[in-house]
């Protein structure tokens, strides 16, 4: 009990300097003073300067916010089915959802990246990683859809992730939870230091964007937590924050707590590709999913590969190196000059700095303090540019802006500190409500940082908006950074918990949003592309619909000879060419959700004919003034009434009275 007790008194002694460093104003219903206001309102007609691709957290998806409006413009589903558009639920995107498991509708995403050229921002792609089942997905920007899942083998969960390198080269995900990994799985788990590894997959992202997972280094059993890509003259590195060197595994907000440092774990991956390409890897028996949409044909489908080439850095040396740093670090993130490492320790109060050229010299010099797990600990003196005093309570993370400032968002003590990278020195600090997590500039992690603003993803808003039972919608907030202070603009409400986002300019993306899905480019098997292409077919008890949608109609809208029992697949295709005109398709009695079909677009709903009866079906997204009228009929016979499939639309047959004709 006596480390307990140690533990228990060292959190009380955080919480008590609380009051030290926290600077709040007295309450929620102190005024945002000044222009403040002005500089976050975009009027009617006008469009805002950011686009913000924000993580859902525990709800699998990805929100997209205007900045500074604060304004939500779209949810993308990733990991997660999703109604309102039939994602995980249309036959095309089925497979989307797939992993080694089988069918997994649900993950916790927690971090996005954007994809980048020369460290700049380039407006391609922007990667999300599942946390629970470890899997990145890879999400287009011109079409605001989730295009590719890659799962991830021998990880016991994907929470450092997925970064990525100067060009995209490389998408990067390490394990938040140790596990046995190989042939031996069923081991004690209080053989955690012998039997547990974790793991860093390096998914190599051609020019396509289509990932593959080209190798994975095999690591000591520790936590990660986040990580960063080096730049210019640290490009071919990659940094990564560690917890649990203890190497505990019970009770770790105490056992995990036990050393004044954690590590930053370097990685030469440059080095690491030379030993590939010597031959100097292992193959793997690893099974893995592998999910990819056609944007030609409009559907998905999913591969199960079998095996991945792994390195162990104990065994080949000059890949891996730690850092000493304060104890249970979650953030370590690179300066635009690639040359200063912040390393961010949870329970610190203070935030060090590295140097990468001294690393370099640490390196070549052989300047270790030892050894664990057979990789080198470079001297944290050694590897040290300076540390920021009393910056405040809890840091997390870290961005920067155009001026060689950085910004860190402090946990416990609820604020944001900026601070200079070179001198050192706190310039500023601004409360948040309450408890930030993550925090945002735009382009804060590049080359190029865009500044301007800086956004607080906060985990607790109590007291900000109206009540809504035990749990109060999750929040944002804006600050201006254009001058000297920071100012609190607005804040919003954000779906999900938020935890990391990215920023990217508005007309980096603008001019390359897909506005339609061009007919002549529909390559769907089953698309009707033109009305006079409709037709219903049967093949044993599946029925085939090839139906087309357009204001104000759909084609066939009268089905009969579906029997009790048929599986009946509704392939609809759009066949507005027309912006923002998409067209819904539900049918009364299917068990999943509704379809959402873009101009141009084919998806299809399967429908089980498990009763008798006439269903009705009809669109579900509002498109014209008769809207409301865009319906039909669909006809079940018992599997003994001999009804022929007949379909049309608009043809006008005697009424024919009495039951069973």
């Amino acid at each position: 009990m006596k480390t307990l007790n140690k533990f228990v008194w060292g959190m009380a002694g955080i919480l008590a300097a609380f009051t030290i460093y926290s600077c709040k104003p007295s309450g929620p219903s102190e005024a945002i003073t000044g222009d403040a206001a002005s500089k976050a309102y975009v009027a009617p007609g006008k469009y805002d300067e950011f686009y913000n691709i924000v993580s859902g957290g525990f709800n699998g998806q990805i929100g997209v916010y205007g900045i500074p409006s604060g304004r939500l413009f779209k949810i993308i589903p990733v990991f997660a089915t999703f109604p309102e558009n039939g994602y995980g639920y249309s036959e095309e995107s089925k497979p989307m959802l797939n992993t080694a498991n089988g069918f997994v509708p649900w993950d916790d995403l927690h971090h996005i990246s954007l994809s980048t050229t020369n460290g700049e921002h380039d407006g391609r792609w922007a990667f999300a990683n599942g946390n629970n089942t470890p899997r990145v997905a890879r999400i287009d920007l011109k079409t605001f859809k989730t295009v590719e899942i890659l799962e991830l083998p021998n990880s016991g969960g994907n929470h450092s992730s997925p970064y990525i390198t100067e060009n995209t080269e490389y998408v990067v995900a390490s394990t938040r939870f140790s596990v046995p990994i190989g042939d031996n799985t069923d081991v004690p788990i209080s053989s955690f230091k012998k039997n547990f590894k974790g793991t860093v997959s390096f998914i190599k992202v051609d020019t396509s964007g289509h990932m593959n997972i080209a190798f994975q280094l095999v690591t000591p059993g520790v936590s990660f937590d986040l990580a960063r890509a080096g730049k210019g003259p640290s490009h071919g590195w990659f940094f990564f924050s560690t917890y649990n060197t203890e190497q505990a595994y019970t009770l770790l907000e105490v056992n995990a707590s036990q050393k004044d440092k954690d590590f930053i774990m370097a990685v030469n991956w440059k080095k690491a590709e030379e030993y590939l390409k010597q031959g100097k890897g292992k193959t793997v028996k690893s099974k893995y999913a592998h999910n990819v949409l056609n944007e030609s044909t409009h559907m998905s489908s999913s591969e199960i590969l079998e095996e991945v080439m792994q390195l162990d850095p104990a065994e080949l040396k000059d890949i891996v190196y730690f850092i000493p740093c304060p104890k249970s670090p979650h953030g370590c993130d690179v300066d635009p000059s690639g040359e200063y490492i912040v390393g961010s320790g949870k329970l610190a109060a203070l935030i060090p700095v590295f140097s990468f050229s001294k690393l370099q010299k640490a390196i070549a010099d052989k300047s270790f303090e030892g050894d664990f797990a057979g990789i080198p600990v470079v001297k944290y003196e050694s590897a040290l540019y300076g540390e920021v005093q009393k910056p405040g309570l809890g840091p997390l993370h870290t961005e920067f802006d155009a001026n060689g400032n950085a910004y860190t968002s402090m946990f416990v003590s609820s604020e944001i500190v900026k601070w200079n990278v070179k001198e050192l020195k706190v310039l500023d600090r601004a409360p948040t409500y309450y408890s930030i997590g993550h925090l945002c500039v735009p382009g804060g992690p590049t080359k190029k940082p865009h500044g301007k603003y800086v956004i607080a993803y906060n985990k607790i808003t109590k007291d900000r908006y109206l009540p809504t039972g035990p749990e109060l919608t999750q929040s944002a907030q804006l600050y201006d950074i254009s001058g000297e202070k920071m100012k609190l603009i607005l804040d919003f409400p954000t779906t999900g918990e938020p935890h990391y986002a990215e920023a990217i300019p508005a007309e980096l993306l603008m001019p390359k949003s897909q506005k339609i899905y061009r007919l002549e480019d529909n390559k769907h098997p089953y698309a009707a592309l033109g009305e006079g292409k409709t037709k219903v077919e049967r093949k044993g008890n599946e029925v085939h619909v090839y139906m087309t949608a357009i204001r104000s109609h759909l084609t066939p809208d009268n089905i009969e000879g579906i029997k009790q029992g048929d599986d009946v697949y509704f392939h609809v295709t759009n066949l507005e060419q027309d912006w923002d005109v998409p067209h819904g398709f539900a049918i009364k009695g299917a068990n999943n959700a509704e379809i959402l079909i873009m101009p141009g677009e084919t998806q299809t709903l399967k429908w089980k004919a498990d009763r008798v009866g006439v269903f009705p079906f009809y669109c579900t997204d509002f498109c014209s003034a008769l809207h409301q009228e865009m319906q039909g009929y669909a006809r079940v016979s018992a599997p003994n009434n001999n009804v022929e499939i007949k379909y049309s639309t608009g043809k006008i047959e005697d009424q024919i009275t009495g039951a069973g004709q």
